[in-house]
């Protein structure tokens, strides 16, 4: 197989052989993809600076099996400005689609929804709410959608100031006739998911709670990298600056 001119953007990276790297990339058409860059570490590659992550590029493969060779890869534009915070949100996202996504498994719509995250990341804008939107999607591009629309025990709309229990394997229950049982959350949070425009401060932090929970259970026990290194970050800012954290910075702990 041989394919051309495919939107693409590196997961991860490690050494391969002497000279080569191993990637893990995403696909527009091909999803998650695992190639060879042979030479790619040589000083003088054209592709040492070009295979990183969160630059978008216009990728060429070839070969059969797991393991296809890169034959080209140009940048197609600027990468996003990701740093600071937004870089270990942005390896957070990749993450999630290294641990979610089988290899050779199209997501067309899902490579889109990365690439505006990324932009939102790289912008500054609404960080936590860019996250939340993206899960979301991701949820609903392997399988796991949910329920943001109606109580799945009556069938009828959610209301904005009602309680639910979310049931993972069901959707929102009204809280009385869940006996405890899955994650508590307001209607007007689960609304404002489904619209994707998640603004206030409480509804961002019913729905990263919602979220978190519901990943979980795709994720396994394995704890996500990406986290654990934001949040040994953030608790090495709090030794140093106590004093200038915000409330909002310490939730993240």
């Amino acid at each position: 197989m041989r394919v051309n001119q495919e939107p693409a953007c590196v997961l991860h990276h490690h050494d391969y052989g002497e000279t080569s790297l191993l990637l893990e990339m995403f696909t527009r058409r091909h999803g998650r993809l695992g190639v060879v860059a042979k030479g790619a570490r040589r000083a003088h590659s054209p592709l040492r600076f070009t295979l990183i992550p969160f630059q978008p590029l216009v990728i060429g493969f070839s070969g059969r099996g797991e393991l296809p060779t890169l034959t080209a890869a140009e940048p197609a534009g600027a990468a996003p400005a990701i740093a600071g915070e937004a870089l270990f949100c942005g390896l957070y996202l990749n993450e999630l689609l290294l641990r979610l996504l089988h290899r050779h498994d199209p997501h067309e719509r899902l490579f889109e929804s990365y690439s505006e995250a990324l932009g939102r990341l790289g912008e500054g804008r609404d960080r936590e709410a860019a996250l939340r939107v993206f899960e979301k999607r991701l949820l609903e591009d392997i399988g796991f959608g949910l329920v943001l629309d109606h109580d799945v025990q009556d069938g009828v709309p959610l209301q904005p100031g009602q309680f639910y229990r979310y049931l993972p394997e069901r959707g929102p229950v009204p809280a009385h006739a869940a006996d405890g049982e899955g994650i508590a959350v307001q209607g007007a949070s689960l609304l404002a998911l489904a619209r994707e425009q998640l603004v206030d401060g409480a509804v961002l932090h019913e729905v990263k709670h919602l979220m978190r929970a519901l990943l979980a259970r795709h994720l396994g026990e394995r704890p996500l990298t990406s986290r654990g290194l934001f949040r040994r970050r953030s608790v090495r800012n709090a030794l140093e600056y106590p004093q200038t954290m915000t409330d909002a910075e310490r939730s993240k702990l």
